[in-house]
């Protein structure tokens, strides 16, 4: 099935957390054949398309047939992107009394813009872990939170009303009457409430993703950064076939907060997972050094196109367009891990797929965003390009791009993963 705005639009609606990305992403390739490996098992020496899930992370890859002498001649290409966004989660001692209201405590969880999480009907998605070692994923889709503005009538500064992320985001949950809210989630869960040991809970915007604008020329959807990415690299590796390279796709967790986690970027699962692959099929560790060194890496993160608003903000050399093409990001302090190798392999693969290249340089006198391109290439030796997809409003509640972008996008990551 090719990349499409309706595909992305339903891949987001399936997906309120980065739990749920995985589940999303796992049912799609057990359709098309993978098979889910366990860590704690001995890996299958079989060419075949495996995948396996640490909490919120998943990497897939096609192994190819081979012979224990040709295994360290198959570099890897590999697509990289995660399933985060950032959002209001919640606090460990949710239930709130203020003023007669019943309110649940949230904190923000990456550089969420605040303004564009208040007034909004949120529901709730993440994950319960039970006294029995199990763990439940939870999803409710109904209004039961909200965050309210301050009445524009008892602002000092109407100008300028300034959340405060420790005293402003407690939402709305109760007129004193409610059930105790973790009551309530273990109850939907299906679990007792004195069973959970923990959890990980977020708020997720309730409206749908869509296609929108006049001529259907956009998508409107909460999480694009970096859910577009996720959907893009997943079609990619679809479309792939073994030969040249051996394809992979690995999704991280936690980017959005610096990616030191046992399953983000600067964990051992991307360098350990290429290790495995390479023993499963006979190499040994200087077989894997070989095929690091011919390898590439996509960073496959979501960049900011030219705001019609804030023209300004932008480095007026290189104006970035919706629905133009995908784009290559260039730092030269390293927040992309670009160089001129790696963007040269990434517009040989647009040049391949027929889809024209933006190219993205932050203003100098701006701080400039990172992804997991930078220290995977540190953890892992592999020179990597970081690339994206153009779009507006990143990290507030709701995003947009263009829908025809979408395409393009998933159609240049399955070009530099071919042979």
């Amino acid at each position: 099935m090719a990349a499409t705005a309706t595909g992305l639009c339903e891949f987001i609606n399936a997906s309120p957390s980065p739990f749920h990305v995985c589940v999303t992403v796992a049912e799609r390739l057990r359709a098309a054949g993978y098979t889910e490996l366990a860590e704690s098992d001995r890996w299958p020496s079989a060419a075949g398309r495996y995948f396996l899930v640490r909490s919120g992370s998943l990497v897939a890859w096609i192994a190819p047939e081979h012979s224990p002498e040709s295994v360290g001649h198959v570099p890897f290409r590999i697509v990289g992107a995660h399933t985060d966004s950032p959002n209001l989660r919640v606090k460990q001692r949710p239930a709130r009394q203020v003023a007669g209201w019943q309110t649940v405590a949230l904190a923000p969880y990456g550089g969420a813009w605040l303004n564009s999480w208040l007034d909004r009907d949120l529901g709730l998605s993440g994950r319960l872990s039970l006294r029995d070692g199990t763990h439940h994923l939870i999803r409710i889709d109904e209004p039961i939170l909200r965050v309210p503005q301050l009445a524009i009538h008892l602002a000092e500064d109407r100008a300028a009303v300034k959340v405060d992320p420790q005293r402003h985001l407690n939402a709305v949950w109760g007129d004193g009457r409610s059930p105790d809210f973790l009551d309530y989630v273990a109850r939907r869960a299906g679990v007792r409430s004195a069973d959970v040991l923990g959890f990980d809970l977020m708020t997720h915007d309730l409206a749908p993703s869509r296609v929108t604008g006049v001529g259907q020329e956009f998508v409107s959807a909460p999480r694009l950064d970096n859910q577009a990415s996720c959907y893009a690299g997943l079609e990619a590796l679809l479309a792939a076939e073994p030969g040249g390279y051996l394809p992979v796709l690995v999704l991280f967790d936690h980017e959005e907060v610096g990616s030191t986690s046992d399953h983000g970027a600067q964990s051992d699962l991307l360098p350990t997972v290429l290790e495995r692959i390479t023993l499963a099929a006979g190499g040994d560790r200087e077989d894997l050094l070989r095929r690091l060194s011919a390898s590439t890496l996509a960073s496959a993160d979501m960049a900011h196109a030219t705001h019609p608003n804030y023209p300004e903000r932008h480095e007026p050399g290189h104006p970035i367009a919706i629905n133009a093409g995908p784009v290559l990001k260039v730092q030269p302090n390293l927040r992309y891990a670009t160089d001129g190798r790696t963007a040269a392999t990434f517009a040989l693969a647009c040049d391949q797929a027929g889809v024209a290249l933006q190219r993205y340089e932050h203003r100098a006198d701006l701080p400039c965003g990172s992804t997991i391109g930078p220290m995977s290439a540190a953890r892992t030796g592999i020179p990597t390009v970081d690339v994206g997809a153009p779009q507006l409003a990143m990290h507030s509640a709701r995003e947009l791009m263009g829908a025809r972008d979408v395409a393009g996008y998933a159609a240049a990551l399955a070009a530099f993963l071919a042979p």
